[in-house]
């Protein structure tokens, strides 16, 4: 089946009046341990995640994601809702151990035929296939074997990545390699409150490194076996840094994290190296010059065509001299271990007189727009992608069997007339992916917060579209806001 590429909006079919580019993709996201469940059928082995939620006390509740929203079963109805929703395109991730069970070796054609019926069942609904290889679960035996601070686990995703392009390279022209390094380096083993658990500042920039040269490869095998008109990626959650204050103290917490949160990733990949501050923040914790080998850079710059970006909350920080706030009170869970590896005195705050959401992050559209018009000047020529933003709210089914969520509806109202404003001032947005497609696995804390635009109810599995869904319905028809209530 021939891959579908993004549609295009022609000049007769466009609406009279749109906020976003024509050819703008309207997507929503999930990830494969947070929907799929059928977590030992057809071969699928541990991955990490899976020995994480499965140790008690790492999982809120003790809940795992051995069923979750049972994706791997109901993907037609998934599909068919999407559809009716009237979604352009579905971004997914691969369960790596569900197609090469220990990380090594050859694919198991029963996990791939699922993933190849997958983007056939959304072709046929005129919806484009997106996908990412790693969305933070690793085979547990590649995490045995010494994880992402390991050298050799590089190695590994770059067969996989070479596996994945030639079993899907003939229906899925848009491609990710990771999403959000930065959870898996540094929250998986820094803090630990992510799958491996580990709390290693030295491995956390080991990992972060190895991460950033998995995608260099994976990049480098995907040119060579994908059709030239195939997109390639990476999607990183990058933090909207703001100093608390205006002095000095306060702009260096904030340039310390900014290094850390980002620049770890976005130098190497787009600017040609890490960042001197940042190996000289760090240089306590790991010899870079035995770290990064000889051609590791030139790799790790593969050109991409598009930078995926997540966004859901600004980062606000100072020094703890300045404020209350909390070393580790950072909005990724609660940990004695700190995830901001060589900045750990640094506080970090919530926003005064902001609304909040379920996981008690400040709401704040402002901080898309500033973190998209700021990529697009720091990287002129580079089309941007929303690849996750949403929230997460308590919602509930009426007695009438509705989920109402006007909470959600001004969320994603505010923010994606964020993205309207950046496009209008020059940045190159082509997409936004809703998170999350419907409610999931939310890792650490299980099954307790809902951020998708669809209600699952875990017991029957019945998904039951909130009224968020219907409104971003309507906005892709429209392809524009409707006017704010």
């Amino acid at each position: 089946m021939t891959a579908v590429r993004p549609e295009t909006t022609t000049r007769e079919q466009a609406p009279e009046t749109t906020d976003f580019p024509l050819g703008f993709v309207w997507g929503a996201a999930t990830a494969a341990y947070q929907v799929e469940g059928a977590a030992a059928s057809d071969g699928r082995t541990p991955s990490i995640w899976d020995t994480f939620s499965h140790t008690p006390g790492k999982v809120r509740n003790g809940d795992t994601g051995d069923i979750a929203a049972d994706h791997y079963h109901r993907y037609r109805d998934d599909v068919a809702l999407m559809k009716q929703l009237g979604l352009k395109a579905y971004r997914f991730s691969v369960s790596w151990s569900r197609v090469q069970p220990t990380g090594r070796g050859p694919a198991v054609e029963r996990g791939l035929d699922f993933y190849r019926r997958l983007a056939d069942e959304l072709l046929e609904a005129g919806i484009t296939p997106v996908a990412t290889l790693y969305h933070w679960d690793l085979p547990q035996e590649l995490e045995d074997a010494g994880g992402w601070p390991h050298r050799t686990t590089a190695d590994r995703f770059t067969d996989y990545a070479a596996i994945m392009a030639d079993a899907l390279g003939d229906r899925v022209g848009m491609w990710t390699t990771l999403n959000e390094p930065w959870c898996s380096a540094f929250l998986g083993y820094g803090s630990g409150v992510h799958a491996p658990g580990r709390t290693e500042p030295a491995a956390t920039l080991r990992a972060a490194h190895h991460l950033n040269l998995a995608h260099g490869r994976a990049t480098e095998v995907l040119r060579g076996q994908l059709p030239a008109t195939a997109q390639i990626s990476v999607t990183l959650n990058l933090h909207q840094v703001r100093p608390l204050t205006g002095s000095a103290a306060d702009a260096d917490a904030a340039r310390r994290i900014d290094a850390v949160g980002n620049r770890i990733f976005t130098g190497p990949i787009l600017d040609g190296g890490y960042p001197e501050d940042l190996l000289a923040d760090t240089a306590h914790l790991v010899d870079w010059s035995e770290l990064v080998k000889d051609g590791d850079q030139a790799t790790i710059a593969a050109p991409i065509d598009v930078l995926g970006v997540n966004y859901y909350t600004p980062t606000l920080v100072s020094t703890p001299e300045t404020g209350t706030g909390d070393t580790r009170d950072d909005g990724h869970g609660s940990s004695d271990h700190s995830p901001w590896t060589g900045s750990e005195h640094v506080a970090f705050h919530l926003a005064e007189g902001k609304k909040r959401t379920a996981m008690n992050w400040s709401i704040d559209p402002d901080g898309l727009y500033s973190l998209l018009t700021d990529v697009s000047r720091a990287h002129p020529g580079l089309p941007l992608m929303v690849t996750e933003n949403g929230a997460a709210f308590d919602d509930y089914v009426s007695p009438e069997g509705q989920v109402a969520d006007p909470e959600r509806i001004d969320y994603l109202h505010g923010h994606l007339d964020a993205v309207r404003r950046a496009v209008a001032d020059g940045a190159d947005v082509r997409g936004y992916f809703l998170w999350s497609l419907m409610d999931n696995f939310e890792w650490g804390y299980g099954y307790s917060k809902r951020f998708g635009a669809v209600y699952v109810d875990y017991a029957s599995q019945r998904r039951i579209p909130k009224s968020s869904a219907h409104w971003y319905a309507d906005v892709i028809s429209r392809h524009a806001l409707p006017p704010a209530d």
